[in-house]
């Protein structure tokens, strides 16, 4: 199993920026793809990015061209650069990993807060 740990989330204004991280416990190569979901107040859990392990990339639209997923496998370490932030973009940032025995990990997630 691979245990996930977020850290980074906070409080910052419009247009600015943060980077999330996600460190593995385990083995980052157990998992064959690792990513980021968020969930707002009163909405449902949405995928934000995704990574292979041989680093193809995926994002929904309302993020591409400003959050870059990213991955450090010596450190076993994924990351999530957000820019350009916007009050929509205020949710719980949870680590999500998709083991090759086709189980899901999850992280207890961190709180990006994205106001004025």
């Amino acid at each position: 199993q691979v245990q996930l740990v977020e850290s980074g989330g906070g409080l910052v204004q419009p247009g600015g920026s943060l980077r999330l991280s996600c460190v593995a416990s385990g083995n980052i190569l157990s998992s064959k793809m690792m990513g980021w979901y968020r969930q707002a107040p009163g909405m449902e859990r949405e995928l934000v990015a995704t990574i292979t392990n041989w680093r193809s990339t995926n994002y929904t639209d309302s993020v591409k061209g400003r959050f870059t997923i990213s991955r450090d496998d010596a450190k076993s370490t994924v990351y999530l650069a957000m820019n350009s932030l916007k009050p929509e973009d205020t949710a719980v940032y949870y680590c999500w990993s998709k083991l090759y025995s086709g189980n899901d990990q999850w992280g207890k997630g961190t709180l990006v807060t994205v106001s004025s």
